[in-house]
């Protein structure tokens, strides 16, 4: 289940994964099988091989890409996404979503 983000946010986050830009959406994201995880990011991209470099450049293997629709995306979750965020400037998804990675100040 997926909450916490606008239709104008989705029609932006898509709009720039079909136009071949790395995407990052963030919404609250509740999953039984993912416990004490409060929020997911999907960062997509349709130009697969930047996407593919984008995901090598963070450590992810390439075989993860959630192939769907015209939007095909990583799905980051936990510490890795907070980290991913910090890295990429994504202030305003991390202070709203993410979980803050141990090293990072507590005034973010």
């Amino acid at each position: 289940m997926a909450f916490g983000v606008t239709r104008e946010q989705l029609a932006a986050w898509k709009k720039d994964v079909a136009e071949g830009r790395i995407a990052f959406l963030t919404h609250y994201w509740l999953h039984p099988k993912v416990s004490g995880v409060t929020s997911v990011t999907k960062v997509g991209c349709s130009d697969l091989e930047k996407l593919r470099r984008w995901a090598v450049s963070h450590g992810l293997p390439p075989q993860y890409i959630h192939h769907r629709d015209s939007y095909p995306h990583y799905d980051i979750f936990g510490e890795l996404q907070a980290v991913i965020l910090e890295r990429e400037g994504q202030w305003e998804q991390l202070r709203k979503f993410g979980p803050k990675p141990k090293d990072r100040p507590s005034d973010l």
